[in-house]
């Protein structure tokens, strides 16, 4: 007898239901799964939206404030907020009696940190506004940032061109002093970059001031001119009385603007302004452009140096001034400066107009800065003797600070060997190379 095969239909079957059955469970797991994905989407997005509003909210309407067209450096870029309100309020509250507030533009450069530091150390209000641009190394200005932050200063990252974010400053700070650092510096990269030392040195200046102007209230303000606005001026040494309408560069000008800009808005509108015109400042955190500082660089890594003579084979000289100088004429200016006299933009009284020379009253020939730095550093500089190019340099600065002195004490200190060595000590620190002249800046303390 044959058995009959296996009846397997019935197992077809159910495998293909199973299958079906699969099938249609992936699906619905799918489709949960995209719905899921949506809501959360739309959640997180809703939960940003939220966010935004809270922390960035609309700057308030006011007829006076100017909205700056560049969205890059626009205040809700840089920061807002409670949190962020809360650190510009601590960072510009004093604490000492009668103790200033003070707006520094341009406090991770050079002259500002070393300003910030010294009005914060005797208990003034300082708050920093610095764009952090890349003239030279922005980590150099970063380092400064952080040196600021050590100290409780806060700054702001932001351009001096963005009206809206000075607005906003002047909204929860009544500021009662302004040290105004902020500027594109350098004679000869005016020849590379023209246009940036008018939007910086002009136009920057112009938007402070505006702003100044309408807040209330208004404050006292003390401000870097130069001495390059002496030009081609050859009486010495310099005193603010001599003549300023011949610049060699375009540097020099956009200074002696300013200078004309400060009149303008003194006269109209009652701000208290005081110039100040630096005569070639150096020392420790110093930018890397100026002379002194890219020689030691070079001097270390062996290179050639190029040291200028005039067309006619003189030497150049310049009145180098050590930064602890200047920093007390900048807070001597500060101290003396008396009330803006506007109020809501209108002046109600003569105000306060000054322009003061800072310098050490003791030109050096660069070549002797070469020889100071060479003693320093224990190494011998590889000099090329050239003449000066047709770029804006002035041969010779020489300044007479009288004014200054019999203003507010200014009496500079510092010879140059000895600001030389500072420089050079916190150079070789700064940079790691402290090993190479450690024993030679020692034996000079």
């Amino acid at each position: 007898m044959v058995s009959s095969p296996p009846d397997t239909s019935k197992t077809t079957k159910l495998e293909r239901y199973n299958s079906y059955i699969r099938r249609v469970n992936s699906t619905k797991l799918l489709q949960a799964s995209s719905k899921l994905l949506f809501r959360v989407t739309l959640l997180v997005a809703l939960v940003l939206i939220l966010f935004f509003t809270l922390n960035y909210p609309p700057i308030s309407e006011n007829p006076h404030h100017i909205h700056s067209k560049n969205n890059l450096f626009s205040s809700a870029f840089y920061g807002s907020g409670a949190v962020w309100e809360k650190q510009v309020r601590h960072s510009a509250t004093p604490h000492r009696p009668n103790g200033f507030s003070v707006l520094v533009t341009g406090a991770a450069g050079f002259v500002g940190t070393h300003c910030s530091l010294a009005l914060k150390k005797r208990g003034d209000g300082v708050l920093g506004l610095d764009n952090f641009n890349s003239y030279y190394d922005p980590s150099l200005k970063i380092a400064r940032e952080m040196l600021l932050g050590k100290h409780q200063i806060f700054v702001v990252h932001g351009d001096i061109n963005d009206a809206e974010l000075l607005n906003k400053l002047f909204d929860i700070v009544p500021f009662s002093h302004v040290l105004h650092l902020a500027a594109q510096a350098g004679v000869r990269y005016a020849m590379q970059n023209p246009l940036s030392y008018v939007n910086s040195n002009v136009a920057g200046f112009v938007t402070l001031l505006e702003v100044a102007k309408s807040a209330d209230p208004q404050p006292a303000i003390v401000w870097a001119s130069s001495s390059s606005v002496y030009g081609l001026n050859t009486q010495v040494p310099f005193s603010e009385g001599h003549r300023t309408d011949q610049p060699a560069s375009l540097y020099a000008a956009t200074k002696k603007a300013g200078e004309e800009i400060a009149h303008t808005y003194n006269h109209i509108y009652g701000l208290s302004l005081t110039g100040l015109r630096f005569f070639t400042v150096y020392g420790p955190w110093g930018r890397p452009d100026m002379a002194y500082f890219f020689f030691t660089k070079d001097i270390l890594q062996g290179k050639p140096i190029n040291v200028y003579v005039t067309q006619d084979g003189k030497e150049v000289a310049r009145d180098f001034t050590y930064i602890d100088d200047i920093v007390k004429g900048c807070v001597g200016a500060l101290d003396t400066a008396e009330k803006s006299t506007g109020s809501g933009g209108k002046k109600r009284g003569p105000a306060q107009l000054r322009v003061y020379n800072l310098g050490n009253t003791a030109p050096v020939t660069v070549n002797k800065l070469v020889g100071i730095l060479e003693s320093l550093l224990n190494v011998k500089a590889k000099k090329h003797m050239i003449k000066m190019p047709r770029n804006g340099d002035v041969p010779y600065t020489h300044a007479n600070v009288s004014l200054a002195c019999r203003d507010f004490g200014y009496k500079p200190t510092t010879d140059l060997a000895t600001g030389l060595r500072k420089f050079a000590k916190w150079y070789t620190s700064y940079y790691g190379i402290a090993s190479r002249v450690k024993k030679v800046i020692r034996s000079d303390d």
